[in-house]
């Protein structure tokens, strides 16, 4: 069984391959990975290549089946990668296991998703919308510190 830290390496593995998918980085990213997987075998790299290209192309179709099946196959993609991880991971003995792990990190720290955010101590991080409400008399609130955001843009002038 593997320690929590490993557990987490190995799920945002998973992360990274669905989020590289269809990107500029992905056959730079899937090229790496395939490599990491083969463990220096030519025939078991190749294999994980042709994994990778059928989760790629999953996601593909799944992005024009709407927003409902892509949701479903991402989440059924990431933990299908993840266990793959954890049973490559569970397999290795020590020595080995400390290089994998070491290499894991590597592609992983290499690999920035689009729009990817980030928030020091304290913070949150949100790399998308937010809705704040409140109701039946609770309140909410949010506080933003050090907000910068590009210049907005100018009025047209007014004709008339």
């Amino acid at each position: 069984m593997l320690s929590e830290a490993m557990a987490g390496l190995a799920a945002a593995g998973g992360t990274a391959v669905v989020q590289a998918a269809g990107t500029d980085a992905w056959t730079g990213f899937r090229q790496r990975a395939a490599h990491w997987f083969g463990r220096g075998n030519p025939q078991r790299e190749a294999t994980e290549l042709d994994r990778l290209d059928r989760t790629a192309g999953e996601l593909q179709t799944a992005a024009t089946a709407g927003p409902t099946e892509m949701e479903r196959v991402r989440i059924h993609q990431e933990a299908a990668w993840q266990a793959r991880i954890e049973v490559l991971l569970e397999n290795l003995a020590d020595a080995e296991l400390a290089r994998a792990v070491e290499e894991l990190h590597s592609l992983l720290g290499s690999h920035h998703p689009p729009g990817s955010v980030s928030a020091g101590p304290g913070g949150q991080a949100i790399g998308g919308d937010v809705d704040i409400s409140a109701d039946h008399g609770s309140a909410a609130a949010w506080v933003m510190r050090d907000v910068t955001t590009g210049n907005p843009s100018q009025p047209e002038p007014r004709q008339g």
